[in-house]
């Protein structure tokens, strides 16, 4: 199964997280079994660099620059990535920001947009999505049919 991760996955998903965790959990599934491929872009990279600065962030996963180097670096080693356009076409209309992110599974080929980010659930995100057999699951929804495919 090829996967994009949300940046608001890839950021509870980091190195501060307990392995318990659903996030990281989930992560850590998806790059040790052979049979799924992490789809992320420079896009997605950066954002998750940039969310992982916040001060709320910091706060609660006070994680050094180096660190963040390491998990960007970890995360673009473990991923197939693709390259999305510094511009790409606006679809998710009531946030544009959230673009690239659709335009790395378009353009990764995606079986699954891994997301909590509701503006995908609607408007033309869902739509575009819909059309290019790309389903939009939650984290627990994810994790829950990767369990359930390799008890199979």
């Amino acid at each position: 199964m090829r996967i994009v991760l949300d940046t608001n996955i890839l950021v509870r998903a980091n190195p501060k997280v307990s392995p318990a965790g659903l996030a990281r959990d989930l992560l850590l599934t998806i790059v040790s079994a052979n049979q799924h491929t992490l789809i992320l872009s420079s896009a997605i990279l950066v954002e998750v660099r940039r969310v992982l600065n916040y001060p709320h962030v910091q706060t609660r996963w006070p994680l050094t620059e180096e660190m963040i180097a390491q998990y960007a670096a970890f995360l673009e080693a473990a991923a197939f990535c693709v390259e999305v356009p510094e511009f790409p076409p606006a679809v998710v209309v009531k946030d544009p920001d959230d673009d690239p992110i659709l335009q790395t599974a378009i353009l990764g080929y995606a079986d699954v947009l891994c997301t909590r980010d509701v503006d995908f659930a609607h408007d033309l995100g869902k739509e575009v999505c819909r059309e290019r057999g790309i389903r939009i699951l939650s984290d627990i929804d994810l994790i829950r049919e990767l369990r359930r495919t390799a008890e199979s």
